[in-house]
């Protein structure tokens, strides 16, 4: 009898894994909480971060620390582009506070997903009594795989951005070869209302095709 599970020992084993299976599916980038604020630093640069805490605070916790000792150490590692948004959350940590609060603060709108689903993390942990050093663990993995995902998309965009900015100057390079053949585009241009409407239109579309290239590259990056 000694060998079999207890129903609510089996509830609960079934709950933990519920826990941690959603954890790790929950989706980066697209999840909102109320941060406070979204200039503070890249999204790139707290994405690093996030993943960096993640990792101090699963190697702490596996050293037997206690969760708030863990954070309190690890995030003194931590390179924030923003450290002193991270003071209220070290604050919790030491006094027992409420720390999925206080990283659901600090948690920048653009680039806080990762503190966002350690917050997460953390509640569930309390709540249900699942391994939080499992959660982060898997935190970890889904943060790694947002930076290199990052990271390939960047490497493919580099290609159609360089195209777009050599495009954008060819008008220019019309211009000095038109002179170059003993040409004056300029006296056209700058000559009469013909020209200046040639100009003014060229610019435009110059200038919207710039901003177009843009738009979609930063929307493939944040998809």
């Amino acid at each position: 009898m000694g060998n079999e599970s207890s129903p609510g020992g089996t509830a609960a084993a079934a709950l933990q894994a519920v826990v941690r299976f959603g954890v790790a599916r929950l989706p980066i980038g697209r999840v909102r909480g109320p941060g406070s604020g979204s200039g503070r630093g890249g999204p790139a640069a707290w994405l690093a971060a996030s993943t960096e805490l993640c990792h101090g605070l699963g190697a702490e916790l596996a050293a037997g620390r206690t969760p708030g000792e863990a954070m309190i150490r690890a995030a003194s590692w931590v390179d924030f582009p923003v450290p002193e948004v991270m003071g209220p959350v070290l604050a919790a940590a030491r006094d027992a506070g409420d720390v999925p609060a206080a990283l659901m603060a600090a948690a920048p709108e653009v680039g806080g997903d990762g503190l966002r689903r350690l917050a997460a993390c953390w509640q569930m942990s309390f709540i249900t009594g699942a391994s939080l050093a499992a959660l982060v663990e898997r935190v970890e993995a889904a943060l790694r795989a947002a930076q290199a995902h990052r990271q390939e998309v960047a490497a493919q965009l580099a290609g159609p951005r360089a195209t777009a900015r050599l495009l954008a100057a060819l008008p220019l390079l019309g211009l000095l070869l038109a002179a170059g053949l003993g040409m004056n585009p300029l006296a056209f241009l700058f000559g009469g209302p013909a020209g200046l409407g040639c100009l003014v239109l060229g610019l435009s579309l110059d200038a919207c095709g710039l901003w177009w290239t843009h738009r979609l590259a930063a929307r493939a990056e944040s998809s």
